[in-house]
């Protein structure tokens, strides 16, 4: 029997190419996002050339309440979920006394609660079958605050630690849960943060997410737990503990300004 992966932020960057490996590998897709006319193309172009299934959710998921819709429709169709990537999130470039908080309470509720929520909801599955594979995607932010996008990072910690924490109540069930920690990401990513003009992002040459996505793949199905992508940025996650935590936000600080 064909084994099935749900995708949230499926429509574009990591979760787009992350939908493509999955297909490629007779791996049938649930895919998830707002816009259901790019998923719609997405499903007809992975079934035509890989032919698998390929199904359509289009929710918000800032709305959390929708994680238990999702479920619900996959135990419905009878649909057992192998792979779950909780990779849809998003950032916001502000300083926080400025933000907007109708803006930083739907971050809250996409980057943490329904990605924890959908965890919640397809994990006992996963266990009682003694098989299965958790993706989630965090990011390098992780590591260190972040100073003008500091509810983003913030999220980012807790995406970390609490695949971490789960990972290790995992093992030997035969299920595993791996954080994708990506850096900056050539992506839409920063265009929906509007910081297209930090120190981060312009004029770099950035990771593709194709590229990205290969290598959360990868390690995901070697069931690595902290998979950090690219040299360079384990580097500088491996060193944060040995800076000052003061010295480290103020270098976060420089490379988020403009």
């Amino acid at each position: 029997m064909a084994e099935t992966a749900l995708i949230t932020g499926a429509s574009s960057g990591i979760g787009l190419e992350l939908a493509k490996i999955f297909a490629a590998n007779g791996i049938n897709v649930v895919l998830v996002a707002r816009s259901q006319p790019q998923l719609q193309q997405l499903a007809q172009q992975l079934q035509a050339e890989h032919g698998i299934e390929a199904h359509v959710l289009a929710y918000d998921l800032s709305q959390y309440s929708h994680a238990k819709t999702i479920f619900d429709w996959c135990r419905t169709a009878g649909i057992s979920i192998n792979y779950l990537v909780n990779n849809a999130g998003f950032g916001h470039w502000s300083v926080f006394a400025e933000s907007q908080w109708p803006k930083q309470e739907q971050m809250i509720n996409l980057n943490i609660t329904t990605l924890t929520y959908l965890t919640h909801l397809f994990l006992p599955a996963m266990v009682a079958q003694k098989r299965g594979k958790i993706m989630n995607v965090a990011s390098t932010a992780a590591f260190q605050p972040g100073p003008i996008m500091s509810v983003y990072f913030a999220t980012k910690a807790y995406v970390l630690h609490f695949t971490e924490a789960i990972a290790h109540e995992l093992a030997g069930t035969g299920v595993t849960a791996t954080a994708l920690c990506p850096g900056a990401t050539e992506s839409d990513f920063q265009n929906k943060a509007a910081m297209q003009e930090s120190r981060l992002f312009k004029g770099k040459k950035l990771p593709t997410s194709a590229a990205v996505a290969a290598y959360g793949y990868k390690t995901m199905q070697q069931g690595k737990v902290v998979a950090v992508h690219g040299f360079m940025n384990w580097l500088m996650a491996a060193s944060v503990g040995l800076a000052p935590r003061s010295l480290v936000v103020k270098m976060v600080a420089y490379l988020q300004r403009k």
